[in-house]
């Protein structure tokens, strides 16, 4: 009898995590760069005396640990990897302007004699900007506006900065008595409180712009209150070989905390994930390991 082919492995296909609790999956993670599930376990020798080796060895602990590369960044792997739930958000096509908000003082923003609101320009949303806007107070009726970055200065309407500090205002706007105030060239008006405008100089105010769009997230990482790292399933698939052979490790319960977020010139982001693989008693097992060759 002539012995049979060895079994091997080539690629790596997806990685899927499933919940627990109800098997649902939470999505595949497909743009991986590799995944392996190491088993690592150590030996306990026995010394003693002038021997220079061991007089017995047992086996320790084992440590079983997935590491996964990747450069893919779905909701879900916020939520397992880093302990906040995203909120996602449907097509904007008027775009989104967050509210207006103090930031160093507390008369920058105010429905009387501040900034009452800042909101898109009507018909010129093709020139919302992404990023993040700061308001100062130049005169109890003027201010300054500042922006983050020139990513998406281009949108739309070309914006530009007046200076190294990020203004992007020629000259101070004027806030007036209920009226509007476009900034221009990025698609925003600021809106007068009701009564005599009397800020203070030296004040400032921040909001933020999506320009129009077809989806969007946002996360806030890091929070003490509601941050949690559920405990999940995974399925490791191997790319299918050209002889139709499939290769799957089901781990029962996962672990992860922490997935860094590297961004390198000129390349597309990539992040390694460390995961543990959990003893699950109620499987009475780590992983299950399935292959099977197609006729």
């Amino acid at each position: 009898m002539a012995l049979s082919d060895p079994r091997v492995f080539f690629g790596i296909h997806s990685f899927t995590p499933y919940n627990r609790s109800t098997g649902l999956f939470y999505g595949e993670v497909r743009v991986l760069k590799g995944s392996s599930l190491a088993l690592s376990g150590e030996l306990i020798d026995l010394m003693g005396g002038s021997s220079k080796y061991p007089w017995a060895s047992e086996d320790g602990a084992i440590t079983s640990e997935i590491s996964l590369k990747v450069s893919q960044f779905e909701d879900f792997m916020f939520e397992l990897f880093l302990g906040a739930a995203p909120t996602s958000n449907s097509a904007e096509t008027l775009g989104n302007v967050s509210t207006i908000v103090d930031k160093f003082g507390t008369t920058t923003v105010d429905a009387v004699t501040g900034i009452a609101s800042v909101t898109a320009l009507a018909a010129s949303e093709a020139d919302l900007k992404f990023g993040k806007y700061v308001v100062k107070v130049i005169s109890s009726t003027t201010v300054d506006v500042f922006f983050s970055s020139d990513a998406d200065i281009g949108r739309g309407t070309d914006g530009s900065f007046q200076n190294d500090a990020l203004k992007i205002t020629s000259s101070a706007l004027t806030i007036t008595t209920g009226g509007n105030t476009n900034i221009p060239n990025f698609g925003l008006k600021l809106t007068g409180g009701s009564g005599v405008i009397a800020m203070t100089v030296g004040h400032t105010a921040t909001f933020e712009v999506r320009p129009i769009n077809s989806g969007s997230m946002t996360v806030t990482v890091g929070g003490v209150a509601n941050q949690i790292f559920p405990e999940f399933g995974s399925i490791i698939m191997a790319q299918k070989r050209g002889n139709q052979e499939l290769t799957e490790i089901d781990a029962f319960r996962c672990k992860a905390v922490g997935m860094p977020l590297g961004f390198e010139q000129s390349a597309f982001a990539e992040t390694e994930v460390k995961i543990k693989a959990l003893y699950d008693s109620a499987l009475d097992g780590v992983f299950k390991f399935r292959h099977v060759k197609p006729t």
